[in-house]
């Protein structure tokens, strides 16, 4: 008998959690200890008290394996709510990156013509480099440093993404 595999798939997962020392290293070794991997990670206070913060969690496999992720993150003491945003209809994700680029003639004159097209926005500037912000989806961000590649990319640092459901509705 041959037992069919299911494709991963990717998920954006949101965690709302008590803002406590160490729940961020329990989810973590949560994924670790079962074999998950995350793809990105994000973390943010929420509250005006600074008593509860949002996690969004990025990770690939087969829906079982992501129903199994969403129950073992429910039965941790501090978590409140888990929301696959990927199963929960329409949702918007955003991911912001800093993209360095040294160049100089018409490599820098390129540069800045993607980035105008990608609407990246020069936040540093000297003759030899620009530090570009762009924010988007993470595809977006992925084209934009591959054609950097090319034009003289030095470093990038990008935050992860984060999302929410679409509409009036609280996830």
């Amino acid at each position: 008998m041959k037992i069919e595999q299911q494709a991963p798939e990717r998920h954006v997962l949101t965690v709302t959690v008590d803002n406590e020392a160490g729940i961020l290293a329990r989810i973590a070794g949560m994924f670790t200890a079962r074999g998950y991997n995350i793809d990105s990670l994000t973390v943010a206070d929420i509250t005006e008290n600074h008593a509860v913060s949002r996690i969004t969690i990025v990770t690939h496999g087969p829906p079982a394996v992501i129903d199994q992720i969403r129950h073992q993150l429910d039965r941790l003491v501090p978590v409140h709510k888990v929301v696959d945003l990927t199963e929960s209809g329409p949702y918007v994700e955003r991911e912001l990156a800093l993209i360095k680029v040294s160049g100089t003639g018409e490599k820098r004159v390129e540069a800045l013509r993607v980035a105008e097209i990608f609407r990246a926005r020069p936040v540093d500037t000297t003759t030899e480099s620009f530090v570009f912000e762009l924010t988007g989806i993470p595809d977006k961000i992925d084209s934009f440093v591959a054609l950097m590649r090319e034009l003289g990319l030095v470093e990038i640092g990008r935050t992860g993404v984060v999302g929410m459901i679409r509409g009036a509705n609280e996830a």
